[in-house]
């Protein structure tokens, strides 16, 4: 045999025997238990004499073997279960992480939803759009599912939904919070409204909520409060030596209800049988498909080759103001699951325009009398179309929606359908005056007198309107400049002259005859005047 050959098998036979010397080794390390503790040592070493190794080139270490031991099942992770939900209330229930909050205000608010169950059975049902998807969002993200019960608290499942503080959508956000999260609020739409572009600021707001305070009730109490009112909350307790958890905080009312409230919808979805509540059947399975328009559609044609009525169209695509769907600005919209495939198929099929609507810029500023003659549409239908108010001219760079025809035929450009936009100028401006009550006047009178209303007299000075008025009383009114009080003074100004102007030229009365006998004495000098 050659020599090359045989060392080479040398090695093979030492490398070998190098690995069994280290898989001894490791049998005879102890056995690590469940959640990271040691398990029992092996039993003691074998005092057995091994036997030598032949190969010369090779002198194994003196590592005996011990025994190898079989994992006790106690010591093994426990196995998950691999059961599905029942339905989605189930997988909501399977993903709850947040501690629980256990006070009075949220018995308060249990017994509050508890005497409503037609309140809860209408909000749970209108929320059966939406919930899928958003518990797929959370997952996804690893956030906890009680999240998918906020817009309960928030808007009770309604994108439509406006506040007083002009907070919209089914999350509720504020328009300059709104912008921040890339969310668009423009002429043709309102993305705070729009179900996956609210409910992924919604998401990305609570998660850059809970990384700044590291707890989720106070990322919730700065959701609603504002994150810079709790921060100073939480230094106000720092400074006075106080704990800033949730409950230890001073909040508005409204803050200091939010999580209770939250809790105590979790605990009803939790034990609806113990609150007595009904929840709808909620397959664990999509609502809705996502559908990417390549080409401007009108929403009417879109819910017919899908097979729905507007109405539930509108409702899952609820950020939409106009009756035209923008492929540059909206191009994926949503559909129930099974109409999606309905759509899809007619929409190969159609024969004809796909929109009777685009977008046209207002070049300068005009009447809306005017813009109507230019689009081919009556004023009246310009301003219930493009919501304008009466009384107000548009300025130059309005975006409004008007019909197509040969001049405007084009899809709507990007820049418009992101950046569209209604700028309006009072067709008449209005001025500040001070005008003086008469004696017996009221407000209907004195409002008749200026061509304005009473109520409006009586909004501008805080009065009723029945309010008496005293002679000389001082009041405020907004009136056009033609109308004002000044330019009916100036316009006095002008008659009174004109009129001594015509008196003027009018050719001198008769004098009397005395007064003429006299006047000529005067001129020949015969009487002299008195002094």
């Amino acid at each position: 045999m050659p020599t090359d050959h045989l060392s080479r098998l040398t090695r093979r036979f030492a490398g070998l025997l190098a690995t069994l010397a280290l898989l001894a080794g490791c049998a005879s390390s102890p056995t690590p238990s469940r959640g990271g503790a040691w398990g029992q040592q092996s039993p003691a070493p074998s005092t057995t004499p091994r036997p030598e190794a032949t190969a010369p080139a090779y002198t194994p270490s003196n590592v005996a073997l011990g025994p190898i031991v079989a994992a006790r099942a106690t010591e093994l992770p426990a196995v998950a279960t691999l059961t599905a939900p029942v339905d989605l209330w189930d997988r909501i229930r399977r993903g709850f992480s947040m501690p629980d909050l256990d006070t009075e205000l949220v018995r308060d608010r249990e017994q509050w939803y508890a005497t409503r169950p037609d309140y809860i059975q209408r909000m749970t049902e209108r929320s059966s759009r939406y919930l899928f998807h958003i518990v797929e969002e959370l997952e996804r993200r690893g956030m906890p599912s009680e999240l998918a019960l906020l817009p309960f608290i928030e808007s009770a499942f309604n994108p439509q939904a406006v506040s007083s503080a002009r907070a919209a959508g089914m999350w509720q956000f504020m328009p300059a919070t709104g912008q921040s999260f890339d969310l668009k609020q423009n002429m043709f739409r309102d993305d705070r409204r729009d179900v996956l572009a609210s409910t992924r600021a919604a998401l990305d707001y609570l998660q850059q909520l809970h990384d700044r305070f590291g707890d989720w009730h106070l990322a919730l109490a700065a959701y609603n409060w504002g994150q810079g009112n709790v921060n100073r909350a939480i230094t106000r307790n720092q400074n006075a030596g106080m704990a800033t958890g949730y409950n230890d905080l001073n909040m508005p009312t409204e803050t200091r209800y939010y999580v209770p409230k939250l809790q105590a919808v979790k605990n009803i979805v939790a034990r609806p049988q113990a609150f007595g509540a009904t929840l709808p059947d909620i397959g664990n399975h999509p609502f809705f498909e996502t559908v990417t328009l390549e080409r401007d559609m009108d929403v009417a044609l879109i819910a017919r080759l899908a097979d729905v009525s507007e109405r539930d169209f509108r409702a899952l695509n609820p950020s939409l103001k106009q009756p035209l769907v923008m492929a540059a600005g909206t191009p994926n919209i949503l559909l129930p699951w099974d109409n999606a495939t309905t759509f899809l198929r007619n929409l190969q099929t159609h024969q004809g325009p796909l929109a009777s609507w685009t977008a046209w810029v207002v070049p300068s500023t005009m009447t809306v009398a005017q813009a109507a003659s230019r689009v081919g549409m009556s004023e009246s239908e310009l301003r219930s179309v493009n919501n304008i108010p009466p009384r107000m001219k548009l300025r130059a760079g309005s975006s409004l929606l008007v019909p197509r025809s040969e001049r405007r035929d084009a899809d709507v450009p990007v820049h418009v359908a992101d950046n569209g936009h209604l700028s309006l100028a009072p067709e008449v401006i209005l001025r500040k005056t001070t005008v003086r009550a008469r004696k017996g006047d009221n407000l209907a009178k004195l409002a008749g007198r200026y061509g304005v209303s009473a109520v409006s007299v009586a909004d501008w000075n805080k009065l009723s309107v029945n309010a008496k008025l005293k002679t000389g009383q001082r009041l405020t009114l907004m009136l056009p400049r033609q109308v004002s009080v000044a330019s009916s003074s100036k316009s006095k100004t002008k008659a009174s002259t004109k009129a001594r102007a015509q008196a003027a030229a009018k050719p001198p009365a008769k004098r009397s005859t005395a007064a003429t006998r006299k006047n000529t004495k005067l001129a020949q000098g015969k009487t002299a005047p008195r002094n």
